[in-house]
């Protein structure tokens, strides 16, 4: 593989200068351009061995902590499927199969870093931080919902975890987590951002200006692009003729690398590596992160109607889940009984938190105009009183 030469010429002189910042080759191996790794980055073998040169080295706690938060993740994912088909909530869009592409990377995040996710990354809230009955009760809306019940399921957010909200319209939070970052960068806070999309999102306007922005500013930004395949039903090959979404960072002057997104480490590893160039001021990353969506784009969503199953057969083959549980039985930290401890103790939580959640009341009436302003204007003030007065419809009270 390899580029033009007016690919070359137009990063020649970026790339002179981080070679001359940098001195040293980067761990995760020599790029094919001189900013964009072409060659996915990979740690586990297919012998199911770990490339020394690239083990980011994390404790046997923390390798058990990284495969339990992928598994209680998808094991929260399969529940909340039969829940929305029960009628009990209204939609779920989850990660089955993208789980090592998000426990990934958010745990590669310092404390002080702040996350803006797309709308899969359930999962790298509650391993920030977030209680999983917090989680439970923006699915159904309730009381006791953070967002008072005004968004749809699954629109969660978590200020004391660094947490932006999920915003439905595609790659607003792209501009968002940029903007953020510049206000860091500007005020001189040692933060970087990650920012989630999918591949479908580089079509975007707001990929375009927040990719076009970091690269003029060097903003402390880390790119997630999780390239599941499928931009809802279009292929990845109708939604980009370029030839990864990697070598879109060329044109933005920032560093693009594609990544095994179904192995855990390496995805620790490259964001891990995209954070510390972010801190020294050497400005953004563009992770490509392949893996693959084993599950409708939502519970909204057939994929029998646009793929076919021999694709997501081949898919399971390479799950990032039993890829990583395969290598730690290995080195001899799991076995069957701790798998199932881990399961019975994940369901017997979500079940709990659900039956809390249920029982919880509805948002009241008046709430919404709570959090609109600091201080409610008085015109905000008739209308609510008016409301709170006013009739109500049989069987529904405040």
């Amino acid at each position: 593989m390899s580029v033009t030469p007016s690919t070359k010429n137009a990063v020649a002189a970026t790339a002179a200068h981080e070679n001359g910042k940098n001195g040293a080759a980067h761990v995760l191996g020599p790029a094919l351009s001189p900013l964009v790794t072409h060659e996915p980055v990979r740690v586990m073998r297919e012998d199911g061995t770990v490339d020394p040169a690239r083990d980011p080295k994390l404790s046997d706690d923390r390798l058990v902590e990284l495969y339990s938060m992928m598994v209680r993740t998808r094991i929260i994912d399969e529940r909340l499927v039969t829940l929305q088909r029960q009628g009990r909530i209204g939609f779920h869009i989850g990660s089955l199969g993208e789980e090592a592409t998000i426990i990934g990377s958010a745990a590669a995040a310092r404390p002080q870093d702040w996350i803006f996710p797309c709308y899969r990354e359930f999962g790298a809230l509650l391993l920030r931080g977030m209680p999983l009955q917090s989680y439970v009760d923006n699915m159904f809306g309730n009381a006791n919902d953070a967002v008072r019940g005004r968004q749809m399921p699954d629109h969660y957010t978590g200020k004391p975890y660094h947490f932006g909200s999920v915003s439905s319209p595609i790659g607003t939070q792209i501009t968002q987590a940029v903007g953020f970052a510049w206000a860091a960068k500007m005020k001189k806070d040692d933060l970087v951002t990650l920012v989630y999309f999918g591949e479908g999102a580089t079509s975007s306007n707001e990929f375009h200006n927040g990719a076009n922005f970091a690269g003029v500013f060097k903003t402390p930004t880390v790119f997630l692009c999780r390239n599941n395949g499928w931009a809802i039903s279009i292929p990845a090959s109708k939604q980009s003729a370029s030839q990864t979404f990697a070598d879109k960072a060329v044109a933005y002057g920032i560093r693009g690398v594609r990544v095994d997104g179904n192995d855990v480490l390496a995805v620790y590893l490259a964001t891990r590596e995209a954070i510390e160039r972010g801190s020294r001021g050497e400005g953004s990353t563009l992770l490509e992160l392949l893996t693959y969506r084993l599950s409708g784009h939502s519970t909204s969503d057939d994929p029998k109607a646009y793929r076919k199953d021999t694709e997501v057969e081949a898919w399971k083959s390479k799950d990032p889940n039993v890829r990583f549980r395969g290598w730690l039985e290995r080195r001899g930290l799991w076995n069957d009984e701790k798998q199932t401890r881990l399961e019975e103790a994940a369901a017997a939580e979500l079940q709990a938190c659900v039956q809390a959640a249920e029982k919880a009341p509805t948002p009241t009436l008046e709430s919404m105009f709570d959090d609109v302003y600091a201080e409610l204007p008085w015109h905000l003030r008739e209308q609510r009183d008016e409301l709170v007065r006013g009739p109500r419809a049989k069987g529904h009270g405040h």
